[in-house]
């Protein structure tokens, strides 16, 4: 089957192709040992190429032709797994091969892939594309299905909010499921009241566009339940806790979790592993109107617990509060929540390397493990129990926005926290969803983060 596209794209991959030029990826010690001919090592020498990182040369044949080029990797190139994603906006258009020594054929192949994503749907005119010839140890298939799972989750938080409110995220989330013969339900407006989705209901009731739970199912009932819970704030105004203007600029990026779960949903059903999968997104817009949640007032979840406002940009862990609470209750083998909740987070780790919190030991073990082999960075940060009497308040049973505003990170996963008691194993994911300077393997924009790791841990239980 074809991975689910949002924005159709051509794939960059061909099978091999006897005309394809070649591109050598090399060190500055590969370049010293023959891995080119003396003919193209000579006008490399000439042309002041020293296989410096992201240095780049083509190199000419007879007359005018082109023969092919030359990129460096620098002399760690364990440093960027990814960084062969250049290539697909520095060579020219038409059919390359890759040889590079000492990089792993798919992980290259990978990068090649996704430094050839650009967001331009709302632009006119589009550049040549590059593709590449595969090696025949690369798996394709896994390949296309990662590949377009990042650009899933790329195109979602791209899309501005106009075209991806919670009414179009609940379309896409259709889509998906139609498009692998999953099951999909939705619980709307104030229906989310009649079926005991109180914090729902209550964060996105002022918004033109009514709040959500959108859920689907697919796989074998009998195998291992693994659920995945995203947030969905398809934008973020803070509320009547208004933000100022400049921190409203990215806030389409704040169904950056709902974004990603989608894309593991994809690879994980792409890939039909033998599970029974689950995923939930509450999809809301945090607005302010008349009908507005204020700070101050108190709210009973769908857990029973009650859960006082004392910040109305804390809405995030208020809709994951509902969501994981009724995803708890079928006591999932694994239950994964990928959230943009705290800055916090950003503060101690930066935006390229999510946190995750989680109390298995194991499991956050395996993720470690996980997340090295992909080359796809995610940090343990603790679930440190003396930090749970700040989520206490005095009028109701915990608060949304503890004061004095340090730990904000682990604060909001204790919180979270009190939402999961049945679960087997759960873990935390506080992403970012955005990558803010340019990278090999993609542009400034929005960006899938631990799903590779993710995906790599599920696989090995079903």
């Amino acid at each position: 089957m074809l991975p689910y596209q949002f924005i159709e794209r051509p794939s960059p991959f061909v099978a091999s192709d006897p005309k394809a030029l070649t591109v050598y990826a090399v060190t500055p010690a590969e370049l010293e040992t023959g891995v080119l001919s003396k003919v193209d090592e000579t006008w490399a020498r000439a042309a002041g190429f020293k296989a410096e990182a992201g240095s780049f040369l083509l190199l000419q044949g007879d007359g005018a032709t082109l023969k092919g080029a030359v990129f460096g990797l620098g002399k760690n190139p364990e440093e960027a797994p990814f960084a062969c994603g250049k290539l697909a906006r520095l060579l020219t258009a038409g059919v390359w091969r890759l040889e590079a020594p000492s990089l792993d054929p798919q992980q290259a192949a990978l990068g090649f892939g996704l430094g050839g994503y650009s967001f331009d749907t709302y632009k006119t005119g589009k550049t040549p594309e590059a593709f590449l010839a595969l090696a025949e140890s690369v798996d394709r298939a896994a390949l296309e299905r990662t590949l377009q799972a990042v650009f899933l989750a790329r195109d979602l938080v791209n899309t501005p909010t106009n075209d991806m409110g919670p009414e179009r995220l609940g379309e896409v989330f259709h889509a998906i499921g139609t498009h692998y013969g999953a099951t999909v339900k939705a619980v709307v407006g104030d229906d989310l009241l009649a079926q005991n989705f109180p914090l729902i209901h209550t964060v996105g009731r002022a918004s033109a566009e009514a709040p959500r739970l959108l859920e689907m199912r697919w796989g074998r009932k009998g195998a291992k339940k693994v659920t995945l819970v995203g947030k969905g704030v398809c934008f973020d105004t803070g509320g009547l806790d208004i933000k100022p203007a400049a921190s409203m600029l990215l806030m389409k990026k704040d169904m950056g979790g709902a974004a990603n779960v989608q894309a593991l949903a994809c690879m994980i059903m792409g890939a039909e592993l033998d599970l029974d999968l689950r995923v939930l997104v509450p999809a809301v817009e945090n607005s302010i109107s008349a009908n507005a949640f204020r700070p101050g007032d108190i709210y009973r979840s769908r857990k029973g617990i009650s859960v006082q406002i004392d910040n109305t940009d804390a809405e995030g862990r208020l809709i994951l509060a509902d969501a994981l609470a009724y995803a708890d209750e079928e006591t999932p083998d694994l239950m994964i929540d990928m959230a943009t909740l705290t800055g916090a987070a950003r503060v101690a780790l930066g935006p390229d390397l999510p946190p995750f919190f989680t109390d298995d030991e194991a499991l956050a073990s395996a993720l470690g493990s996980a997340s090295l082999e992909e080359a796809d960075p995610i940090w343990r940060l603790p679930l440190f129990k003396g930090y749970e009497k700040d989520i206490r308040s005095r009028a109701a049973d915990i608060t949304n926005a503890p004061s004095g505003g340090m730990a904000g990170a682990i604060t909001a996963a204790l919180f979270l926290k009190r939402f999961v008691s049945n679960a087997e194993s759960w873990v935390h994911f506080d992403i970012f969803a955005w990558s803010p300077t340019e990278k090999p393997h993609g542009p400034v924009g929005g960006e899938a983060q631990a799903i590779r790791a993710l995906f790599r841990h599920i696989s090995a239980l079903g």
